[in-house]
């Protein structure tokens, strides 16, 4: 999206949207010591893909004992839910701390909740 004022013959891209998420992490050390993470952040901006877009995300989980995990993806395609909104399908792997790691699936919240 582009800036339209027509003060600005040199117009730069202007902010888009991103995305709020939050989920919880699989359990990991089943075996062991089973335990998951939670999560929450917000996506970057737009990244055009074809007719489409996704979003990157790079945040924390919460700690659990004495370790803490790194959350990053890149988000699928938008997805519509109707009325001009959409929203992100994602999962991934968490980053290895403590011997282990935690798979992770989750839909962003959809982009400008209460706007028009």
């Amino acid at each position: 999206m582009y800036n339209s004022s027509n003060s600005n013959k040199n117009c730069k891209k202007s902010q888009t949207h991103v995305h709020e998420y939050e989920g919880s992490t699989m359990i990991a050390e089943e075996e062991e010591e089973p335990h998951n993470h939670r999560f929450a952040g917000v996506t970057g901006e737009v990244i055009p893909r074809g007719n489409s877009h996704v979003h990157r995300l790079l945040g924390n989980s919460d700690f659990y004992e004495d370790h803490h995990h790194e959350v990053s993806a890149t988000t699928g395609l938008a997805i519509s839910v109707g009325g001009g909104r959409h929203v992100h399908f994602v999962s991934g792997k968490t980053t290895v701390d403590d011997d282990h790691f935690h798979q992770f699936i989750f839909a962003t919240l959809i982009e400008n909740p209460i706007g028009e």
